[in-house]
């Protein structure tokens, strides 16, 4: 495969506020909190997040804030922004220099799946996309301080995101476009399994953990096509019709 063309900072700060625009109107968003993160190109340790305050429905490219790993704004435009919520994203950040994005969400569904001990189970093709790549992290209050990072990020390691338990969901990608899918499946995952539990007399199907990799491995096929390079462009022309100005 030919390297991909670089993205320019404007790129990722369109693409970063139709990721925003696309939660809300997927219903994930949580009033003013959780983030969406995106490296800087060509900027090591600097990372656009959304300013503290707005609705995900309100963020625009230009809105968007440039940080560093520290969560301390550096773009000189005065804007606040929730240092603590940065904690998660920067700690992610500076353990996975590969990864342009990190998602992390307070989903309807997400939210539900990380209270069940068992977590996500293979029992739909949306989850076989992520079997074996989520880790967990353990609640441990609202604090993130460093010793926390360090945990969370060690259990991230390699993997494609996070259940954070009792809290919510992190997903992590190498464009926006690849985070923002994860997460969309995650949430789809998480939505068929806790209903299907729901009606559930006896128990639900859970495919072998065998026939799980298989897909899983049938899904990411060589490498050359990343989740989302389809449908991002569908995605946009979706944002397009029904919240347009992101890109401003």
């Amino acid at each position: 495969m030919s390297p991909r063309p670089p993205r320019t900072e404007q790129q990722v700060r369109a693409d970063l506020a139709a990721a925003f625009r696309l939660a809300a109107l997927n219903g994930w968003d949580d009033t003013i909190y959780t983030h969406l993160s995106a490296s800087v190109p060509g900027e090591p340790g600097h990372y656009l997040i959304n300013t503290f305050g707005q609705l995900f429905e309100e963020v625009t490219a230009s809105s968007l804030v440039k940080v560093n790993q520290r969560g301390q704004v550096v773009d000189g435009s005065g804007r606040p922004v929730n240092p603590s919520g940065f904690a998660i994203h920067g700690a992610v950040h500076a353990a996975r220099p590969e990864v342009a994005c990190v998602i992390h969400l307070h989903t309807p569904w997400g939210v539900a799946l990380s209270m069940l001990p068992e977590g996500l189970l293979p029992t739909s093709q949306y989850a076989m996309r992520l079997h074996g790549r989520l880790g967990r992290h353990a609640y441990e209050g609202l604090a993130l301080g460093a010793e926390e990072q360090q945990r969370l990020a060690a259990r991230l390691g390699a993997l494609d995101g996070l259940i954070l338990d009792n809290h919510g969901v992190l997903t992590v990608g190498r464009t926006v476009a690849e985070a923002f899918m994860l997460m969309h499946l995650l949430e789809r995952a998480a939505q068929a399994q806790l209903r299907a539990q729901a009606g559930a007399r006896a128990g639900i199907q859970v495919v072998s953990d065998a026939l799980a990799q298989r897909t899983w491995r049938e899904w990411v096929g060589n490498g050359q096509e990343w989740d989302g390079d389809l449908e991002w462009p569908a995605l946009l022309r979706r944002l397009d019709r029904l919240s347009p100005g992101y890109a401003d």
